[in-house]
Formats: C-alpha cells, sequence, structure tokens
C-alpha cells in the first residue's frame, strides 16, 4: 500500500487508531477464533509475518502464543507505534517489497491488502504464496464490495465479493480452509461487512 493519500491519512490518525483499534479485546471470541484458525495451521515456534501490521496488537498477541514474529506496515508512524507500544521492530515497506521465498510458516494479512489496487491484487497474493514455505498459513481480512473507491477519510479501498476472493486465493494456490462474515466500524464511522479467510498455500 503505497497510496500517498491513504497513507496522509494514517500519519495523521495514527494515534487515534492505535487508541481505537490497537488492541485485541480479550472478550471477542471471534477475533481470537481467527488466531486460532491461524495457529492450528503452524508448527511451534513458527515464524510468521504481520503483513500490514498497523500499532502491532496482533503482532504482539502472536509473539505472546509463543510463536516468531516479523512486522511490516507502509506507514511510518504507525511502525514507531507498535515499537512504543509492543516493541516490535517493523520493517517499513510496501507490498511490494515483500520479496522473501519460502521464509515463512505462517502470513497474517488483517484489512490490510484492502488498500491495494485490483489491478496489483493477484500479484501480491503470489508474492505472499512465494513468501510461504511449502504448506504455509495465510490469514486475510477483507471489506466485501465491489470495484474501488476512496472513504469519507480520503482512504484508498478495493472491494471484492466472498467468491470472488475464494477464486483469486485458489488461483494463486492457496487452498481456502475457513471463512468468517462480520460486521464493524471502523476509523471513518461506516459499518461495513467483511470476511475473513483462512488458507494454505
Amino acid at each position: 500500500m503505497s497510496d500517498k493519500e491513504t497513507l496522509e491519512v494514517y500519519a495523521k490518525a495514527a494515534e487515534d487508531y492505535a487508541a481505537r483499534f490497537g488492541k485485541v479485546a480479550e472478550g471477542d471470541i471471534d477475533q481470537f477464533s481467527d488466531l486460532k484458525a491461524l495457529f492450528e495451521l503452524l508448527p511451534d515456534n513458527g515464524l510468521v509475518l504481520d503483513l500490514g501490521c498497523g500499532p502491532g496488537q496482533w503482532a504482539a498477541k502472536i509473539r505472546e502464543a509463543g510463536y516468531q514474529v516479523e512486522a511490516m506496515d507502509a506507514s511510518l508512524e504507525m511502525a514507531a507505534l507498535a515499537k512504543k507500544r509492543f516493541d516490535l521492530n517493523v520493517t517499513v515497506g510496501v507490498f511490494e517489497d515483500l520479496t522473501a521465498e519460502a521464509r515463512y510458516d505462517g502470513i497474517w494479512a488483517n484489512f490490510s491488502l484492502l488498500h491495494a489496487p485490483r489491478a496489483d491484487f493477484p500479484t501480491h497474493l503470489a508474492r505472499i504464496h512465494r513468501a510461504l514455505r511449502p504448506g504455509g498459513a495465510f490469514h486475510i481480512g477483507m471489506k466485501l464490495g465491489a470495484a474501488e473507491a476512496r472513504d469519507g477519510l480520503g482512504r484508498f479501498y478495493s472491494y471484492y465479493g466472498e467468491a470472488e476472493l475464494i477464486d483469486l486465493l485458489e488461483a494463486a494456490g492457496f487452498t481456502v480452509i475457513r471463512k468468517r462474515r462480520g460486521n464493524g466500524k471502523g476509523l471513518a464511522g461506516s459499518d461495513d461487512t467483511f470476511v475473513i479467510l483462512t488458507a494454505h498455500g
């Protein structure tokens, strides 16, 4: 994600975003079921990349569960917050900077790839598949819809239908083994329907 306007929004709203969304609610059964679904596919002490880690709450939870964690985000401000809040060393970079091959046991991309243009999405999925070890786990969260648009804050989004998203993952070499739908309000205040998919390479 390298859209200038989107990055500017996150730069200005980093502290507010972290205060509102930068914590995994202990009582949120659905969120923890997403983590559990990923963990069930990982080896002991496996290496996980949080791709688009934001203020670091998910990477911290993955590390807390006993896994090795690396984190990447396009926002310098979010990376600084992740370091401050959870002592995470975050690589500041865009999706194109993921050049690893067969390095990770799992990749967690929780509502980050939705900022990538639709035209680039298959290439990003191929890049993720290549970065995973054979059979590696992949978690992706995306908002449901169609086409591309900017939200009320000016952030760029690409939207997909659930079946369309599954087809794209399968075309990239993934097998989807779990899906969950939900609704939630994000930074812009809109009530959005989303899907969580867990897959393996």
